[in-house]
């Protein structure tokens, strides 16, 4: 399923937003929907991805933070003695790539009861925060002062 959007328009009066529009261009390629999975907001910062990963060991998964992507794999060991009579259970190999914003930062993850979470948080480094810039007069020289992120919108 392929976007037949034109960003052409946006291209022409944005600058250094080509990531979103690739983000939206490829959007459909991630289209596999294996394993099930949920992304819960747990605050302004914070967020949880749950994975359904039933039948994998802490060992047969593997989580992979680069930059702006988060990559979760899991393969199966094959045991080439099992004999199944019955081979039912969706247990395969799979990959999950979640896009991640800027500042976004893993802070760590288990395997419990069949889930697979793992924990995200949004770190804003200072520098990056917004801060006020003093108006100079004559009779007063410059002082910047940091500000919160609540009273700056």
């Amino acid at each position: 399923m392929r976007t037949n959007l034109d960003f052409a328009p946006f291209y022409r009066s944005s600058i250094g937003f080509d990531r979103i529009f690739d983000l939206l261009e490829n959007a459909s390629l991630n289209a596999d929907n294996w394993p099930p999975y949920n992304i819960v907001k747990l605050g302004e910062d914070a967020y949880r991805i749950a994975i359904a990963a039933a039948g994998f060991a802490e060992d047969e998964l593997t989580i992979t933070h680069e930059a702006n992507m988060l990559v979760v794999n899991g393969v199966k060991s094959e045991d080439e003695e099992v004999q199944y009579l019955h081979h039912a259970l969706p247990v395969r190999p799979f990959v999950r790539r979640f896009e991640l914003a800027d500042h976004m930062i893993v802070e760590g993850a288990k395997l419990e009861n069949g889930l697979l979470v793992i924990t995200l948080r949004k770190e804003i480094p200072e520098e990056m925060k917004p801060r006020r810039i003093a108006i100079e007069t004559e009779m007063t020289k410059p002082a910047s002062k940091q500000i919160d992120g609540d009273k700056a919108a």
